[in-house]
């Protein structure tokens, strides 16, 4: 949209006034988790944009308690599958039935019916379950039998993977990593937050935890997503936007022919459009009615690190997408 056609201190006043919530939405959600700050925001400009999060970090980081946690604040519907490797795509989005007394089939919906649906250690899951969860994360729909069904809005994957453990797991293939808005890292707490997770956790019951309070429904969700279209990107920071997607698929023509060798595949146009609305709930966040090239550099990398694919000799040298990444936005020029 072109900045000219507005008054940017009426819609700053706008996005002021829109996200105000939004150090409340937070303050609840901290009054049961502790830190892991990046992980609440990521997961939360998930559900602005309306795009799927993948959470990577060991077990005992608090994934799903954040989840559950945010799901309360926002008063949305939450349901969690463990996934295994001898789970059935019916048991994630259900099966059709015979009801012996009217003779008749109908069709059982399953947990993926749901605005918030944590999919636990997403890569122990067969392909066939993976092609299954694909078809709602793309079309936020799923078929069962012969009829196909609506998902809930908002519908939000929140997947979760270790990246330690290795046997009986299954790599998510490109197509569905690419279904991701995000990628974060989960970190393991400082010392300091530590300390204070033993004094919540270590004396009693988890029902002893503080209640959070609600900050948002659903319908006041959806509207916050509208509004969201309205923060202004200029032509130069979209142009910035596509110029570090590209330089992904051909470093050399961007100035950094050292990095070829170390890419096998580069970022889609996916990666320009998620790029794009993370910069915008970015800047939503900071109470800001337009995206700056700060905004895109701070989401870059939770965007990105799950589209570029290294190669052979990027793993023997040690060179991870990370670096790959942080180079590029050192190189491209910013408007």
């Amino acid at each position: 949209m072109p900045a000219d056609k507005y008054d940017i201190r009426v819609l700053n006043d706008l996005i002021a006034q829109e996200s105000a919530f939004v150090e409340r939405l937070f303050a609840e959600v901290h009054k049961v988790v502790v830190g892991q700050d990046e992980m609440v925001e990521r997961v939360f400009m998930g559900l602005l944009c309306g795009g799927h999060v993948l959470l990577e970090g060991a077990p005992g980081l608090a994934k799903t308690l954040t989840v559950n946690t945010l799901a309360r604040v926002l008063d949305l519907s939450f349901k969690r599958i463990q996934f295994t490797p001898d789970l059935l795509p019916s048991d994630v989005i259900g099966t059709v039935v015979y009801d012996h007394r009217s003779g008749s089939f109908t069709s059982k919906k399953g947990p993926i019916f749901t605005n918030l649906l944590l999919a636990d250690e997403i890569n122990r899951a067969p392909a066939k379950v993976q092609s299954a969860l694909l078809e709602a994360m793309a079309e936020r729909q799923v078929t069962i039998g012969d009829e196909t069904f609506r998902l809930p809005d908002p519908f939000l994957v929140l997947a979760t993977q270790n990246p330690i453990e290795q046997e009986g797991t299954y790599n998510l293939p490109e197509a569905q990593l690419d279904r991701f808005m995000f990628k974060v890292e989960v970190h393991y707490p400082s010392a300091d937050e530590e300390l204070e997770i033993m004094k919540r956790m270590g004396g009693g019951p988890r029902s002893e935890l503080p209640e959070p309070e609600k900050v948002l429904g659903p319908e006041e969700l959806r509207r916050v997503q509208g509004v969201l279209e309205r923060i202004i990107v200029e032509e130069p920071v979209r142009r910035y936007i596509v110029d570090v997607v590209v330089a992904t698929r051909d470093p050399a023509a961007a100035g950094l022919a050292d990095l070829a060798p170390y890419i096998d595949f580069g970022a889609s146009p996916r990666a320009s459009i998620s790029l794009l609305q993370a910069s915008r709930a970015h800047a939503f966040l900071r109470h800001r009615g337009y995206v700056s090239p700060e905004d895109v550099k701070a989401v870059a990398l939770d965007v990105l690190r799950h589209r570029v694919i290294t190669s052979y000799e990027a793993e023997a040298e040690g060179v991870t997408v990370e670096q790959i990444v942080r180079q590029i936005l050192e190189h491209v020029q910013v408007p």
